[in-house]
């Protein structure tokens, strides 16, 4: 195994994307194809993960405890955001539909899809293609939006959010 040196932002959704397949029998081909990433950079990124202690390659499951713990209190510092310019987008963070029935706001964050009919505040994906594949899987949308609430809310807002990933993530 090669030497770790730091998790990747696509790591977290790669680590997401675990939980939403709702399964240990993940392939490495078509976690490629939902999230539009090569299987060897998936393959580097389970790694990466492992290393990290974030998964347990060998019995395929994703260290559900670690990998909350990091996402609470690490991603925010790893992989920090501000958000910027107001740009056409696809909903994320507090105005994403989950959050919108517990957080009222007249600022919306998005990651920016000229398709999508929402205007809000640009907040960057950890990747390029990570809107396409959360366009298609509506779990793995929800989950980064929650991610995106830790990197850039509030103290509110981030209990709500931290609290629905803890039970999203247990099941």
């Amino acid at each position: 195994m090669r030497k770790h040196n730091g998790m990747r932002p696509q790591d977290v959704v790669i680590l997401l994307k675990l939980f939403s397949i709702q399964g240990d029998d993940w392939q490495l081909q078509p976690l490629s194809n939902s999230l539009r990433i090569s299987t060897a950079e998936i393959s580097l990124s389970l790694n990466r993960s492992k290393a990290a202690g974030l998964v347990d390659y060998s019995r395929k499951r994703p260290n559900r405890l670690s990998i909350m713990e990091f996402l609470a209190h690490g991603v925010k510092y790893v992989f920090p955001q501000e958000p910027g310019r107001i740009i056409r987008g696809m909903l994320t963070a507090h105005s994403h539909p989950f959050m919108k029935e517990h957080i009222r706001s007249e600022n919306n964050y998005v990651w920016a899809d000229h398709e999508s009919e929402f205007m809000g505040e640009s907040i960057e994906p950890f990747y390029e293609k990570q809107i396409d594949a959360a366009k298609e899987d509506p779990l793995l949308y929800k989950l980064l939006a929650l991610v995106d609430v830790i990197r850039v809310g509030r103290a509110r807002e981030i209990a709500i959010a931290k609290d629905e990933l803890n039970r999203m993530l247990s099941q």
